[in-house]
């Protein structure tokens, strides 16, 4: 199947001919679907911490804090923002020049309302001889969307969505990567420094270097505080191999391989390479203003709290179990742990030999930990916490994406149109055992969650792999807890015309 300039193409990516194959078959095989219990609900699964649990959450974590573990924000902010301009895009190409849809006339009426407004008409100034407002006063609207989209003008349409302007404030506009820097202060730094790693697309490092090199120094010295600030870029071995409909390889018109990235699950490699005891998890376009951060702040270390207190108690009884001198009753209190507080179960506990019971609490308790916050579901299109049958008997909490879910069962289709929360991206991870030592965290990766979606190169259709989604099947058998959090806590940034909701002015 492969000729020998493949092979040279596939071992220069870092990877092998049997992870090729083994790709293509996944692509023709597809992926089975998920064995569901339930939708995760405040009866089954969630937490709903009170005040006075609160308390003791933020207490616990500010005391893990203080005893120096290295704590990291890790924020996947690969690739451009060109999905977030559609519709300006759209807009360029269209038969008509001035605003017509309703998206195109919002953008226009409220143009001055935007971070990057006053960027913009500088720009506008500079290539057109006419600011923003006489451009559009003559309906030259056009000139102004592409001197913001292109790169003869402020290029937004190719850079990266954590380096465009989102916010206003006195001093000057902020990006999402500025206001990641202020949050890594307020809440994940320890004994006076900051860990932030960004995961970036190998065009828009440098940028991301030199951007974060302008600001840096500024908010150590509003904060009091050390930056230690790394990258990393979605590794070419990650890549998958796309294929015609018919199963075979996919090539490009010079013959060779193509391949595509396969997702945002492909960042459990990076977050495997990272050293850190608790490790933040937030998308890059999930930041509000100040005004509006002590919610994020509050949440995040209630969050943590309760990350650190689960995972102590696990590090307990695991070295309870590895002593041997447990008594029946700490078996049962260990049993009542997983069962009540990681919301794992099997069914057929009871029916365990004395030895295989001791193994299997083991193994459910040596695995990294995460907690997630999760939202009330207020129709946002995306994935959801919910109760997932695994390989072993035992049901646990799990998050899924549509993709992962049998369309033809409609028990299955209602638990996920009627859940009542929804991932937003909210997660605190633990990813070192007992003993200190590191996971391995690929081990814990379902292969089987995997998907396939059709896609077109150059007029040709094509079938393209997804690796396990990052917080869900690149995830699936770590220890899982959902915890709800207040929607304020939530603001993505999916299309420009978001950033003039009220949370973001």
């Amino acid at each position: 199947m492969f000729t020998n300039n493949d092979i040279k193409q596939i071992e220069a990516r870092g990877s092998s001919v049997g992870q090729v194959e083994h790709q293509l078959q996944q692509i023709r095989a597809g992926f089975p679907f998920l064995v569901l219990e339930s939708a995760a609900s405040e009866e089954h699964g969630i937490l709903q911490p009170d005040p006075e649990e609160r308390e003791h959450y933020i207490d616990s974590w500010n005391e893990y804090k203080a005893q120096g573990h290295k704590i990291v924000k890790f924020v996947p902010a690969s690739g451009a923002a060109s999905r977030m301009f559609k519709d300006l895009f759209a807009f360029l190409t269209a038969d008509y020049d001035v605003p017509t849809t309703d998206f195109e006339k919002q953008f226009f009426a409220h143009i001055e309302c935007f971070a990057f407004a006053e960027d913009l008409n500088g720009k506008c100034k500079e290539k057109e001889g006419r600011g923003i407002k006489e451009l559009v006063e003559t309906d030259n609207y056009k000139a102004v969307v592409a001197n913001l989209l292109e790169p003869q003008g402020l290029n937004y349409g190719n850079l990266p969505k954590g380096l465009l302007l989102f916010h206003n404030y006195e001093d000057g506009p902020r990006t999402p990567m500025e206001e990641h820097l202020i949050e890594a202060a307020l809440y994940a730094n320890s004994n006076g420094e900051a860990d932030v790693h960004f995961t970036v697309s190998h065009d828009h490092l440098e940028l991301f270097k030199q951007k974060v090199a302008e600001k840096k120094a500024k908010y150590e010295r509003q904060f009091g505080i050390t930056y230690n600030i790394s990258f990393s870029e979605q590794k070419p071995s990650t890549d998958t191999i796309a294929a015609n409909p018919d199963g075979s390889p996919f090539r490009n018109e010079d013959g060779t391989l193509l391949f595509r990235p396969g997702g945002h699950g492909a960042l459990i490699e990076n977050l495997n390479d990272i050293d850190g005891d608790v490790v933040f998890i937030k998308n890059i376009d999930n930041v509000v203003p100040d005004r509006l951060k002590g919610d994020t702040t509050l949440y995040k270390n209630i969050l943590a709290g309760i990350l650190v207190t689960l995972q102590q108690k696990a590090f307990g009884y695991l070295e309870l179990l590895d002593s041997g001198g447990y008594s029946h009753e700490q078996i049962e209190e260990i049993i009542r742990f997983v069962q009540r507080d990681l919301y794992c179960r099997r069914p057929d506990i009871k029916n365990l030999e004395d030895a295989e019971l001791v193994n299997y609490l083991h193994d459910k308790l040596n695995r990294p930990m995460r907690v997630c916050g999760v939202v009330k579901n207020q129709g946002e299109a995306g994935g959801g916490p919910f109760l997932v049958r695994n390989a072993d008997g035992s049901v646990s909490l799990q998050i899924l994406e549509s993709s992962q879910i049998d369309k033809n069962n409609p028990g299955y289709v209602r638990m996920f149109t009627e859940g009542t929360h929804f991932n937003p991206v909210d997660l605190v991870c633990a990813t070192k055992n007992y003993k200190g030592g590191k996971f391995d965290l690929l081990k814990y990766v379902d292969s089987k969650t995997g998907f396939v979606s059709s896609k077109s190169k150059n007029g040709k259709e094509l079938l393209a792999l997804e690796l396990p989604g990052l917080w869900n099947g690149a995830m699936s058998d770590w220890n899982t807890i959902f915890v709800e959090v207040p929607l304020i806590t939530f603001n993505p940034v999916k299309t420009v015309n978001d950033l003039l909701r009220e949370e973001h002015q």
